[in-house]
């Protein structure tokens, strides 16, 4: 938008409801603003594509993006409206009328909203509206749920039940370093350090950061690298031949097999993850570090992962209070 104009509506944004204000940008916009009429012409359509692109640049994943097109293409299938013309009430409505539809949970349709609200803040942010219509429709409240973390002896139950030693060497990895399967997957030998017991992985957004494992895993991951006779440069990689990089859905299926064959509780990738900050934080590390190791660029992320256990709330209670 001209810079102009922008500063015209500024000024007028403290005199004006919402909807004057938006009948001033298009009658603005339609009789001044050459080289903006454009923008009237582009089509919900090019407008997602432009917003996925965007994201993309920006170093959202595809599963990210994936997530995006599916909650605007399900929006844009409901709602016809232009979309610099979509009101709040509209997009209040669609939400009720989507949760209804789908029976889904409140987390589910936060989830919704939040991915909404990222695709009207960047056409805000590019001037192609006067203001997001989700901006007032607030966070959904949702009822946080107590996580389950892995206990130190079924960590033992995992340890001693894995049948190879890449299985074991995963186990380790993933309790000591927090570390997403996804980043596991993507490991090669080379990014190992066995002797400074570190490596680099490569987050969401593929911001690069440094993650530390244990003496238990450094000695199952070099009986593992030893025992391979493959090629293949990743860290981990299946059974039996051609010996393929381990995906994700693999790693899964692995732990949830081992899992249900010792009698545990619902084994998979992120609950170690959700153990090492709660096991790091519980043993006095700072949650700075803590955040800093698991990758998040909000803190608040990483307090949704690190529960404080309810004993040491008592035993601090009993030394302080009682």
């Amino acid at each position: 938008m001209d810079e102009k104009i922008v500063i015209v509506l500024n000024e007028m944004s403290a005199y004006l409801t919402i909807e004057q204000m938006k009948k001033l940008q298009e009658v603005i916009l339609k009789t001044f603003a050459e080289n903006t009429l454009v923008k009237q012409n582009i089509s919900n359509e090019d407008f997602m594509q432009m917003f996925f692109a965007a994201k993309q640049i920006e170093g959202c994943s595809s599963r990210t993006i994936k997530f995006y097109k599916t909650t605007l293409e399900a929006m844009f299938a409901q709602i016809e409206t232009e979309v610099r013309k979509i009101t709040t009430e509209e997009m209040r409505e669609y939400l009720s009328e989507y949760q209804k539809r789908n029976n889904c949970s409140n987390v589910t349709i936060d989830n919704v909203r939040r991915n909404i609200s990222s695709f009207f803040s960047w056409l805000e942010e590019e001037d192609y509206i006067l203001k997001s219509p989700m901006k007032r429709i607030h966070k959904i409240k949702t009822k946080k749920v107590v996580k389950n973390t892995i206990s130190d002896e079924a960590i033992e139950k995992l340890r001693d039940g894995c049948k190879t030693t890449r299985d074991k060497a995963i186990i380790d990895l993933l309790y000591s370093t927090g570390m997403r399967v996804g980043e596991l997957v993507n490991l090669n030998i080379d990014d190992i350090d066995l002797e400074g017991r570190e490596c680099v992985v490569y987050g969401k957004g593929d911001k690069e950061r440094r993650v530390y494992f244990d003496a238990k895993s450094k000695v199952h991951l070099k009986e593992y690298i030893d025992s391979r006779n493959d090629d293949n440069p990743a860290l981990f990689v299946t059974l039996n031949t051609p010996f393929k990089r381990l995906k994700i859905s693999g790693v899964e299926i692995r732990l949830r097999e081992l899992g249900r064959e010792l009698k545990l509780e619902r084994i998979h990738p992120h609950k170690f993850r959700r153990t090492m900050a709660t096991r790091a934080i519980d043993k006095g590390m700072p949650i700075e570090q803590v955040q800093k190791i698991l990758g998040h660029s909000q803190i608040d992320t990483t307090m949704q992962y690190a529960m404080v256990n309810q004993n040491n709330v008592k035993a601090s209670h009993q030394k302080y209070i009682s």
